[in-house]
This record gives C-alpha cells, sequence and structure tokens, in this order.
C-alpha cells in the first residue's frame, strides 16, 4: 500500500509532518474507505516493476517548502478526538513560465510584480469534499495569497514554484477542490498544485490551465483533484462545484467569443467561404439537411454582409477563436509557425506569383524537381536582403544571397531515400495500397465486374467496363471464379466519389480527372501487383464511350498511358486520402465527441480524465484548417484536383459512406473484406492479405487500447446499470450524436451506450482514431507525397486518344506531356511546402502510452499501474514492428530499396520522421 501511494504521488519530502498527522485524524478520516477512495487502496506491484516505479517516484516528486517549527507544534497539539484543532496545511503551486515574451507582456508582468504587493495578487481557497453540518455548504479554508510572486517574476526557470499557507481544523476533511483568484492583470499558465498536510498523505491537483484574471473573468476558477468520481459518486461538498463548472464551460450559446473564454459549443461549417470578398469565394455552408456535415466549434463570429448565413472569416495571422486552454501550447506554436506552410506560403508565394507563372510554369524534365532536393528553387525574384532578413525561415528552407537570387530547398522524401526510381514501378504503386500513406480504401472484390451504386439515368451503366478478358493474363493461370473464390482479387474503387463531380470539375481551369477504378492480383509471393486500371468520365451522350480500361504495358506507348493512367489513380487517392480518410474520419468526425466531452464530463470524471490526452490540440487544429486550409481559395483548394468542390466531396463521403460503428479497425477490415472473424487467430481476425503492414500492425496497437481501455472501464463500471445511470456519460454520448453529428441523429447503425461492453467498444474506436488512425493517415504525407510524381495531389491532362488533336504531341515527346499533366511548378511546391508542415512532429508531441505527470494524472493508485502496464505493452509493440521490418519474407515491408512500414511505430523524435503515433489529432 506505502508503494501504491508513493506511485500516485505519496510522500513528496521525507519525515513531513504534513503527512504524519495524528492518529486521531487518520481514525476521524479513513476510519472507513468507500469504493472509490483509492488513496488508501492496497494495490499489488510485480517485483518485476519496483525498480521502474521507484524511479518514477524519485522523478515527479514535486518541491515542498520547508516546514516550519510553528507547523509541527500546531500539529502535536490535536490530540483530543472530541474536540477540532486547526492545522496548516501547505500548497505548492507550479507555474509553467513563457519561454519568450512581447514587450507589452514583459511591461505586464513587472507591473504585476509590483502590484502584487498591495494586495492585487493570487488567491486560493481549499474547498472540502465534506459538508457543514450547520451551514449545509461546503467546508472553505480561508483564502491565502501565493507567497513570493513578486521575488520570482524575473526568474528564468521553465517553471516557478509558489507556496501558499491555509489554517484549517481537524474536521476539515480532504480537500476536494480548489479555487483561484487571479487578481494581475496578465494570464498565467497554472501546471499543478500540491497541497501537504493532510493525514491521507499530499493531494494532487493536476491543471494544465491558463488562469485568466479578474478583469477579463470575474468568476473563480475551480481545479478539481485528481481523485476521480462518478456523478453520483461525488463528495457532497462538491457537488454544486461539479455542476457550476460544466454549466460555465457549456454556456449559453450567444454572443461573440473571446479568445480567453473556456466556452465549448457547436455550429456548422459556414466560415468557408469569403463571399464579402469576391462571389467566386462563395462556398455551401456544411451542416444541415442540404449538405449534411460534423458540427465545429462555435465562435459566434458576426455573419457576413453579403450572407447572413455565413460567418464573418477572420485572416490570418489574426487567431481563429478556440477555448483558451485548446490552444497550442508555446513549443507547439513555435514548430507550426516556423515551419514552410508559414514561411514559404505567407512570405514568398506572393512575391513568387507574378515572375514563377511566367516563364518557370512547368517542369521541364524529372531533372527540375530532383532540383528542388538538391540544389533548391532558384527565385529570381527581385527580393531585398531586408525582406530575406526577416522571413522566419526554418533549417529545412536555406537561404542563398547571390544579387537578388533566393534558394527554397527541399528535404528529400523518404520515397526517394532507397530506390529513386521504385516509384515508376507497378510493385511500389500496388505496395503503397496496404503499406502507403492511404492504406484504408483497398477493398476485397466479391463480386466481378464491378457495380456502381449510382443512378444509371443520371451517371450511365452501373456494370464496370473491365472485363474477363483484360485480366486473364494476370491471373498466375487461374480463371477469374477461381481467382474470386480464393480471395486474389483486390479493389481500390473511386468511381462513385468522383463520378457525381466530374463535370464540374473538368470545367475548372488547368483540372483535369478521371473516376478511377484499380484491380490488384495477389501474388503466390504475397505481394500485390496491379492488372487493370478503369477511366470513367461522365456519359456525353447514350452511346457515347465514357469508360476506358487500361492494362499493364506491352509496348513504349502503352508503358507511358499506363504511367498516366497510374498517375490519375495516385491524384484520385490523394484526393480521397486527404477529404475523406484524414480530414472527415479524424479530424471533423471527433471534434463533436470532444466539444461533448468537455460540455457534460466533469474534470474528475474517470471517462474524462481517460480521454483527455486523446482531445488535446485537435479543436486549434481544425480552426486552423478552417482558417488556411478547407477554406475557399485555400491550400487544399489549391492543391488537390476538385478545387473549390473539395469539401463537397467530403460532405458526400460522411452522408453516403460514414459510420461510427464501423470506424473501429476490425470492424472497418470486416467492411472493407480484407478480414474475416476467426476466434482461432490473433485479434478475432483473419486477414486476407497476410502482409498488409496497417492492418497487422494496427491490430496490435488496437488490441492494446482495447485491453486498456476494458481494465478502465471494469474499474468504475463493475454493473451496467451504473453505465445507464451516469447521468454525465449519456449526456456527453447523447449530445456527441444528437447535436455534434445532428444530420447523421436518426441512424440506425449508433452504437447503444448500455453496458460496460458498450462504452468499451466506444471508446477504443474514440481513442484510436484520434491516435493511431491519424497518425496512420497523416505522417507520411511528406515522406511519399513530397515527391509529386509518386502522389500528385492534381492533374492537369486527360490521357489522350488516338483521334484527339494532342495524341501527336503525346507520341513526339511524352514526357513532357507527362509533366504538363502533373501539377506545375508553384503547385507543386506550395503543396510540398503544406504536407511537409503537416508531417511535422512538434517537440512536446506526446505519443501513444505517455501522459503528462504520468504518475499524479489520476488519483486511483490501481489505474496508474494499469497505465503503466499498457506504456510497457505499446513499448512492445515498437519492438515487434522493428522485427516485422526486418523479415525479408514480409515483402510489402522488407526489401530491396522498399521502405519499411513505421507509420504505427509508436515513438518518433521531432520533425518530419514517417513515424510515431500520438495521443491525437494534433497537427
Amino acid at each position: 500500500m506505502a508503494l501504491a501511494t508513493e506511485i500516485i504521488g505519496g510522500r513528496l519530502i521525507d519525515g513531513s509532518s504534513f503527512v504524519s498527522a495524528s492518529k486521531m485524524l487518520m481514525s476521524q478520516r479513513i476510519g472507513v474507505v468507500k469504493r472509490n477512495q483509492f488513496l488508501g487502496s492496497p494495490v499489488w506491484v510485480p517485483p518485476q516493476q519496483i525498480r521502474r516505479q521507484e524511479q518514477l517516484k524519485r522523478a515527479v516528486r514535486a518541491p515542498v517548502a520547508a516546514i516550519s517549527e510553528d507547523i509541527i507544534k500546531a500539529n502535536s497539539k490535536a490530540t483530543a478526538p472530541e474536540k477540532a484543532v486547526n492545522f496548516k496545511v501547505r500548497a505548492v503551486v507550479t507555474v509553467r513560465n513563457k519561454h519568450k515574451e512581447d514587450l507589452k507582456e514583459t511591461i505586464v508582468k513587472q507591473m504585476d510584480a509590483l502590484t502584487d504587493k498591495i494586495g492585487r495578487n493570487v488567491v486560493l481557497e481549499l474547498i472540502s469534499g465534506d459538508v457543514d453540518p450547520k451551514s449545509k455548504e461546503p467546508k472553505r479554508s480561508k483564502p491565502a495569497a501565493l507567497r513570493d510572486w513578486s521575488k520570482k517574476s524575473n526568474l528564468k526557470a521553465e517553471r516557478v514554484h509558489y507556496t501558499a499557507e491555509f489554517t484549517v481544523d481537524s474536521n476539515f476533511g480532504v480537500p476536494g477542490a480548489i479555487t483561484v483568484s487571479n487578481k494581475h492583470q496578465q494570464e498565467f499558465f497554472l501546471e499543478s498544485i500540491t497541497i501537504e498536510g493532510f493525514a491521507c498523505g499530499p493531494v494532487h491537483f493536476p491543471c494544465n490551465s491558463w488562469i485568466q484574471s479578474k478583469k477579463d473573468h470575474p468568476g473563480k476558477r475551480i481545479i478539481f483533484s485528481n481523485k476521480p468520481y462518478l456523478p453520483s459518486e461525488t463528495p457532497a461538498g462538491l457537488r454544486a462545484l461539479r455542476e457550476k463548472e460544466l454549466k460555465d464551460l457549456r454556456g449559453d450559446g450567444n454572443g461573440v467569443r473571446k479568445l480567453s473564454d473556456r466556452v465549448y459549443d457547436f455550429d456548422v461549417y459556414n466560415d468557408l467561404g469569403n463571399p464579402d470578398k469576391s462571389v467566386n469565394l462563395t462556398r455551401p455552408s456544411l451542416g444541415g439537411k442540404t449538405i449534411p456535415y460534423p458540427r465545429r466549434c462555435r465562435t459566434g463570429r458576426l455573419p457576413m454582409d453579403s450572407d447572413i448565413t455565413a460567418e464573418s472569416r477572420v485572416e490570418k495571422p489574426i487567431p481563429l477563436y478556440v477555448p483558451r486552454d485548446e490552444q497550442f501550447e508555446e513549443s507547439k506554436q513555435n514548430t507550426f509557425s516556423a515551419g514552410r506552410l508559414k514561411a514559404v506560403l505567407h512570405n514568398i508565394i506572393p512575391s513568387l506569383k507574378a515572375t514563377i507563372s511566367a516563364d518557370n510554369h512547368d517542369f521541364s524534365g524529372f531533372s527540375d524537381i530532383d532540383i528542388l532536393y538538391k540544389e533548391g528553387l532558384l527565385l529570381k525574384v527581385g527580393l531585398q536582403d531586408e525582406i530575406w532578413k526577416n522571413l522566419p525561415l526554418p533549417k529545412v528552407v536555406t537561404r542563398i544571397q547571390e544579387s537578388s537570387e533566393g534558394l527554397l530547398k527541399y528535404d528529400t522524401p523518404k520515397i526517394l531515400s532507397k530506390d529513386k526510381f521504385a516509384w515508376l514501378r507497378d510493385d511500389e504503386f500496388a505496395r503503397q495500397a496496404v503499406s502507403g500513406v492511404n492504406p484504408v480504401s483497398i477493398e476485397s472484390l466479391k463480386v466481378f465486374p464491378p457495380k456502381s451504386n449510382l443512378d444509371p439515368e443520371i451517371y450511365g451503366p452501373q456494370e464496370s467496363a473491365i472485363k474477363e478478358e483484360h485480366i486473364l493474363g494476370h491471373l498466375n493461370g487461374l480463371s477469374l471464379s477461381q481467382a474470386l473464390e480464393e480471395n486474389k482479387l483486390f479493389i481500390v474503387d473511386y468511381h462513385d466519389v468522383y463520378l457525381p463531380f466530374l463535370e464540374r470539375i473538368n470545367a475548372l481551369d488547368g483540372r483535369k480527372a478521371y473516376a478511377t477504378r484499380t484491380l490488384f492480383f495477389l501474388t503466390p509471393l504475397g505481394t500485390l501487383t496491379p492488372i487493370a486500371i478503369e477511366l470513367s468520365l461522365p456519359p456525353a451522350g447514350p452511346n457515347s464511350r465514357s469508360k476506358r480500361v487500361v492494362t499493364p504495358p506491352l509496348d513504349a506507348t502503352g508503358n507511358w498511358i499506363w504511367q498516366l493512367a497510374k498517375a490519375h489513380v495516385c491524384s484520385n487517392d490523394a484526393g480521397v486520402h486527404q477529404l475523406v480518410n484524414h480530414w472527415l474520419r479524424t479530424h471533423a468526425s471527433l471534434e463533436p465527441f470532444i466539444l461533448a466531452a468537455h460540455r457534460h464530463l466533469s474534470a474528475m470524471h474517470p471517462i474524462f480524465k481517460l480521454l483527455d490526452p486523446h482531445m488535446r490540440y485537435t479543436l486549434e487544429i481544425n480552426a486552423l484548417a478552417r482558417q488556411n486550409l478547407i477554406n475557399a481559395d485555400g491550400v487544399i483548394e489549391s492543391c488537390f484536383t476538385p478545387g473549390r468542390y473539395c469539401m463537397e466531396i467530403s460532405a458526400a463521403a460522411y452522408k453516403n459512406s460514414w459510420r461510427f460503428d464501423k470506424e473501429g479497425l476490425p470492424a472497418d477490415l470486416i467492411r472493407r473484406g480484407m478480414a474475416v472473424p476467426d476466434p482461432t487467430k490473433p485479434h478475432g481476425l483473419k486477414l486476407l492479405i497476410e502482409d498488409y503492414p496497417y492492418a497487422q500492425d494496427g491490430l496490435l496497437i488496437w488490441s492494446a487500447i482495447e485491453n486498456w481501455v476494458r481494465t478502465y472501464v471494469e474499474r468504475y463500471y463493475p454493473d451496467s446499470s451504473l453505465v445507464c445511470n451516469d447521468k454525465e456519460l449519456q449526456e456527453w454520448y447523447s449530445e456527441s450524436i444528437n447535436v455534434g453529428h445532428f444530420d447523421l441523429r436518426d441512424a440506425d447503425w449508433w452504437p447503444k451506450l448500455e453496458t460496460a461492453d458498450d462504452l468499451v467498444s466506444i471508446l477504443t474506436t474514440i481513442i484510436w482514431l484520434a491516435s493511431a488512425q491519424h497518425a496512420a493517415l497523416n505522417f507520411g504525407q511528406y515522406p511519399y507525397g513530397g515527391y509529386v510524381p509518386n502522389r500528385p495531389p492534381l492533374m492537369r491532362r486527360l490521357i489522350p486518344e488516338e483521334n484527339d488533336p494532342e495524341y501527336a504531341s503525346f507520341l513526339a515527346d511524352p514526357q513532357k506531356y507527362y509533366l504538363l499533366a502533373l501539377p506545375s511548378l508553384l503547385q507543386a511546391t506550395k503543396f510540398m511546402a503544406v504536407v511537409d508542415n503537416l508531417s511535422t512532429h512538434s517537440p512536446d508531441e506526446e505519443y501513444i502510452g505517455e501522459r503528462q505527470q504520468p504518475s499524479i494524472w489520476s488519483g486511483d493508485a490501481e489505474i496508474v499501474e494499469a497505465f503503466y502496464e499498457f506504456s510497457a505493452e505499446i513499448q512492445q509493440i515498437e519492438k515487434e514492428i522493428d522485427r516485422r521490418n526486418a523479415d525479408p519474407s514480409l515483402r510489402h515491408r522488407c526489401g530491396a530499396g522498399v521502405l519499411p512500414y513505421e507509420l504505427l511505430a509508436p515513438t518518433s523524435g521531432p520533425g518530419v520522421t514517417c513515424r510515431g503515433v500520438p495521443n491525437s489529432v494534433s497537427i
């Protein structure tokens, strides 16, 4: 029991009189321990873990001020159990400083240091879990001010520790909350508070929150201890505070939000367009009967002048509102701001456009692309030296000044690191369908020929143009029926995603696309190979040839046509990857669950504590996306083939195919026919492609998450009635669906939340999407897409037919035609800059199996120990992934020039690494 108490933040200093309070206090306060009073619960710790935990104990001990003689004397007087005796306790308050302050912040900080001496200070008040029997109100200490704020105001340390001293009586009980009043002019970041002096030992209050000045937010901030309580088990003294805190976080749904607010509310995506600036920037609102979509965080901004249903725009560098604690912390903000996204797009590109578009618009050869990594892009843009000096260029964007010439140099993408020409090969094209940046589109082909679900009256015949004769010679001697029966045929099918939009897309200037289907065959070696590509256009008439089938080449002309067909497939794939699988299925679909969690789950709710690290930064990165990426004429519209129709494609996928009950990994694999249930196999599934790196590694992480969540849920919900009767939990899940996913609220596939198993499934899915699924889809974007020919985000030419006017120029110079079909130099470099930034890990990244304050995030010693076991399992998974990447029998991840599959390797250093699974959707 002593070790368990230490692990959750036991005695912070040896021999403290705060810890060794009298036996009278011990018998009064801890005579009977309820089920959820975990601080005194005995926990068995395996011997092999003791050394690790002893190290952790030492690492997490917080600094505590020396104990004065009068406190010891006061405690020693508490001997009569029938009479309440006053004694002193001390708070150790940890405040995190900013690394850099602007001039205004520095001046205000100095003013706060001066006025702190005359009473404009930071004041704490302890609140007990017990109620005063006379007043029927929670027991409270007298307010106590933080000491030495003015003395320590100039300390440059990252963390500064302050103290406050309280006098309480022996009937006070255990503190369950602290209120904080900030009478300074400036906010400060409160990391944690530890109270020493109670018989139960130190009481921890993890905070990790900005405390606003009373001039901006007059109310007191409420900080709860790390002890988890279901709503029904909340100590009487904390019930009203628990409800008040949630009410404050919900707000009243009115008014324009200030950046310092902590209010979580819902709204539709009505801020992507800018009709006030130009009619060409008008975009439909996403969310509602016409175009269903998940909800986003409400900002309350005033409407547009030209459209009262659209919210006015806030353009960079002015930040969009998200609740204050959701904003990037300093190191994360520095990483994001210093990325190429800002340095290149916002500072260089505007000066580039006029000069680069006139005489350097296209790549003249593949060597021009290689130069971007070897020598850089020579920019003769007439920028003055002073402008260059003011650009916040990070190390990855280097500058060479030779008169007025600048150099923009890109890191070599990983796809080129082992085999420069791998991207041209069919085996690499197929390999990326199961171990690239978008391994979640491939499906098992069950019916031949493939069929569309679109209306044939509008979109032509539903049946694919791929016939048996197209593929028979590529089935390794099998008949078509044998290949289907033996599960040897697979498909990546984007026909129904793109065809409804193609007429509008192909009418855009410089955009040309097909709706593609690609068939793959599983070879005896266990690897995939492409055997047919179907390219569809909207039918021009009843007898028009709107579908074209391309098969592996037999001659030189066929080879170039095949390469162009693969490029169109990759462009389709890049669009679906970004708009559907990445943005919609991780970023947008999770935001409602996060908003509802803050609105309905108290910080002391065990499920909030579980979800907390998996919600970090998501609201902020989604707000930045609305401002810079998915907005009208933003990066996504500029860089991807669908252009202004990008978000409508995303919304169509939400309406037609998104289902929360199929978003968990096992359910998704079964839905796509990539696995079948098999209780004899690990994870209860048999993969139809055994060497499917995303699924193989993903199932390891899924199972680890599921086991951890099950342990956690069963700790607090041993009986399903507790799930049904948990008011906060039910309101969270109900609002996530009925408000956050309002447009799909009536779907019959939403999972019920009635049992502990239901809760395990729902939580595992959410954590999987926020961590591993997002990592698999995000951090390979530059390593695979940074070389534009490998995954062109847009195409500018269709493939010429023999009777087309362009066919002669294609035959005369097929390489030139191919390069003209790819993005222009400006489009390519802009895209490269974006995906480089989006693929970057920040230095403060928290990876799966990690948490801030790992030993005190929960006051439940048994759960803290279970989390350490989860962390250990994640470490073993990383070793297993390393082993698999060295196994030559796994040809989709090991071989000559083959990239290892590391996108689900749990840890990573900062930067673009093509590995690492952060806890949350944070970039």
